[in-house]
């Protein structure tokens, strides 16, 4: 897992440590279910399925495709 920090507002702090000690749940797992809850209900598409396949005609070295990744990520970085 992953540690981060997340700022709640004194209400939510204190339902969210009712809820703790009326399910015996911890609140890092009842923030952890309630992220997932809000993921699983997004509209926005998953990436559930497989990556598309590109044959560009060639194959080529793990050393260029490192280059070619490396090059469109400055790439795009620079437009920002």
């Amino acid at each position: 897992m992953i540690k981060t920090t997340v700022y709640l507002t004194e209400e939510i702090e204190v339902r969210l440590d009712a809820e703790a000690a009326a399910t015996g749940v911890s609140k890092a797992e009842l923030i952890r279910r309630g992220i997932a809850m809000l993921l699983d209900a997004s509209d926005r598409p998953k990436l559930d399925g497989p990556l598309p396949i590109f044959d560009s005609g060639r194959s080529r070295s793990a050393e260029e495709m490192n280059d070619a990744v490396y090059d469109h990520i400055k790439t795009r970085s620079s437009r920002r």
